[in-house]
């Protein structure tokens, strides 16, 4: 993984760019990222949108490069349980492996 310093965002997912290099590296620190692009998929409706229409130029806009073989899809837009999922995509192969998922479930106790 490659930090660039000075490269974060309009919404701050990030302190500063990151590029990944492969799937352990994206295993180990997407998440986090992730789930602050879910918290704002819920607060802020333009970048819920954004989002919902091609996830991964949003991660690019805030410096956050995937690598060349991997690929982010957000399912259940709109839902109150979006997810978001990342694939691997093999090389000469519709296949894709999935690598991981988000998704935000709400819930009250008492």
């Amino acid at each position: 993984m490659v930090r660039k310093p000075g490269k974060a965002g309009r919404y701050n997912l990030v302190n500063e760019g990151v590029r990944f290099k492969n799937r352990e590296e994206v295993r180990e620190r997407l998440p986090d990222i992730l789930g602050k692009a879910l918290a704002m998929i819920w607060i802020d409706k333009e970048f819920a949108d954004g989002f919902a229409r091609d996830p991964q130029k949003i991660l690019e806009a805030e410096g956050i490069i995937l690598p060349e073989n991997m690929a982010i899809e957000f399912q259940k837009p709109g839902t109150d349980r979006p997810r978001i999922v990342v694939y691997e995509k093999r090389p000469n192969s519709n296949f894709r492996l999935r690598v991981l998922y988000l998704q935000l479930v709400m819930m009250a106790g008492r």
